[in-house]
């Protein structure tokens, strides 16, 4: 049984096009430092512990409200129990939407293939060679490969993203990523947002890009996509 660390009730923004709820698994197999859940990563307490019964209980009392499920993390498919819990949230009638870093291609397969999920957000952390230095750990690349084309093949709704901080990734970097990416129908650049929990507190002081460097991103990344997005500038 699934025990959930979080619990946002509803959210307009985690699983686009829907009204959802959002719901927040702990342990994360990478240490990304502008990560701003350590608590989550490193399955500390986070003040709730919420199990699957009560969140299930929570949705009954939701429907008609709330079209959408978001699970995030942390890292959601790193807990086996995941697709079990996601068969219980279909069964009540509701999309799921699953945050991942792709680090578990089978477990996205399983989701997949028994029709457990309705949209993917794969986080793409950086270029492959520069994986480990943004992940902040030593990464599967192959794993990371295939999970992109396992999402890009699947039938099912999809964005790939990247938080972008000059400290970690140039234009060039991006246009690695694009090369590596394309024809992905859904691709979003994040902007680098500080927050006081960070991994590295030490990134609360780095330069941003700007909003206008950030949307010139976008429209030179335009071709490689069915459609690029720009959020939180």
């Amino acid at each position: 049984m699934l025990v959930f660390k979080g619990l946002q009730k509803t959210t307009l923004i985690d699983f686009p096009g829907e009204i959802a709820c959002t719901l927040f698994l702990p342990k994360c197999n990478f240490r990304c430092p502008y990560c701003y859940n350590p608590k989550l990563v490193f399955d500390r307490d986070t003040g709730q512990a919420i199990p699957e019964n009560e969140i299930l209980d929570f949705l009954d009392g939701r429907k008609g409200l709330l079209e959408g499920v978001c699970i995030t993390g942390g890292e959601p498919t790193l807990h086996p129990g995941l697709p079990e819990f996601c068969r219980k949230v279909k069964e009540k009638g509701f999309l799921v939407k699953v945050d991942t870093n792709g680090s578990n291609p089978g477990m996205l397969k399983r989701l997949i293939d028994e029709k457990l999920v309705d949209y993917i957000a794969m986080d793409i952390k950086a270029p492959l060679e520069k994986y480990d230095e943004v992940a902040g750990t030593e990464v599967d690349k192959e794993a990371i490969k295939q999970s992109v084309e396992l999402i890009k093949e699947s039938g099912v709704k999809y964005e790939f993203r990247t938080t972008i901080l000059p400290k970690f990734l140039s234009l060039d970097d991006l246009l690695e990523i694009a090369k590596w990416l394309k024809g992905a129908k859904l691709y979003v650049l994040q902007q680098f947002s500080p927050a006081p929990e960070m991994i590295d507190k030490s990134l609360g002081g780095e330069e941003r890009y700007s909003k206008e460097e950030l949307t010139r991103f976008g429209t030179l990344l335009a071709s490689f996509f069915e459609k690029v997005d720009v959020r939180n500038v």
